[in-house]
């Protein structure tokens, strides 16, 4: 069976291939037919080839075992991968907008020469990121990697940012002296692209301050199908990678031996490992139920 880190290199370099094509069908055709929205959306391609290679040189970091140092393993670095590529993602669309509006606040009155070869790449490009897309996000939900989704939404917002760039360029090919649709273009895909960018950005942070996962309250009911357990009961989780850990509180029998309390613990341990695919490792307290904390 492939490794996660396999996976996510074999995906990687796939999308690098594929952007490439991209970005260079872009710029070289926006640049022929004078197009600010063409070249801002084949820079935005071109900026996929650098998250992508962040991405490969993060996996190597993420995908070491734990050692004396880092005894939870070196997790993290996935999340912090994911945020670098939301970084990026938010000061390109910065860029890009401000070139747009430096444009229209200068009143340049350059015509696009757009032409079928334009609107045929834009035409190829939606379509092809969206394929990566979809291809990067099934990776992504296969080994539940943060990173690896991040860099699929980098994909899509290429194929979404080449909607307004088609509408521009389209636009301004039967209508050549709406020269100011070629900006707007370009402010509409920075825009889009900061939204991603936001909300990418954010989910890593959360994470790498520990925010509780949405969604763990069915653990303490899982924990509590193991017999002998009365309640359980202050769950915590932390998100590390695409793993959890967790921690809950198991309220047993007072007069239960150490023993079996012992067992009772294992048990729920082992359970909640399999039955939430995420949860990688489970520490349990037990307690003595009807005597509070």
């Amino acid at each position: 069976m492939e490794s996660s880190a396999r996976l996510v290199k074999r995906v990687t370099i796939n999308g690098i291939l594929v952007n490439i094509a991209l970005a260079v069908a872009k710029i070289v055709v926006g640049y022929l037919a004078s197009s600010k929205t063409m070249i801002a959306d084949g820079i935005h391609s071109f900026s996929d080839l650098l998250t992508d290679a962040v991405l490969l040189i993060g996996v190597k970091f993420w995908s070491a075992p734990p050692d004396k140092e880092h005894p939870y393993g070196h997790a993290r670095f996935e999340t912090l991968v994911t945020a670098i590529i939301g970084l990026f993602l938010g000061i390109v669309a910065v860029l890009i907008t401000k070139g747009a509006l430096s444009s229209l606040s200068a009143g340049e009155q350059v015509a696009a020469r757009s032409g079928y070869g334009s609107i045929l790449v834009l035409l190829l490009a939606i379509v092809a990121k969206e394929l990566l897309y979809q291809y990067t996000t099934r990776a992504a939900q296969k080994i539940h990697s943060s990173a690896l989704k991040a860099n699929a939404w980098h994909h899509r917002s290429d194929a979404i940012s080449s909607v307004p760039a088609l509408l521009a360029v389209s636009i301004s090919y039967w209508q050549p002296t709406w020269y100011f649709i070629d900006a707007v273009g370009a402010i509409v895909v920075g825009a889009m692209l900061l939204v991603v960018a936001g909300r990418i950005t954010s989910t890593a942070l959360s994470e790498l301050l520990d925010r509780c996962p949405e969604g763990i309250q069915e653990l303490c009911h899982l924990a509590e199908e193991i017999p002998g357990v009365v309640n359980a009961h202050a769950l915590r989780a932390r998100k590390l990678g695409a793993d959890l850990i967790v921690d809950l509180h198991v309220e047993v029998d007072p007069e239960m031996t150490v023993r079996e309390g012992h067992e009772i613990s294992t048990a729920v341990e082992r359970h909640l490992v399999a039955s939430h695919k995420q949860v990688a490792e489970v520490i349990v307290h037990i307690e003595p139920a009807g005597e509070g904390d």
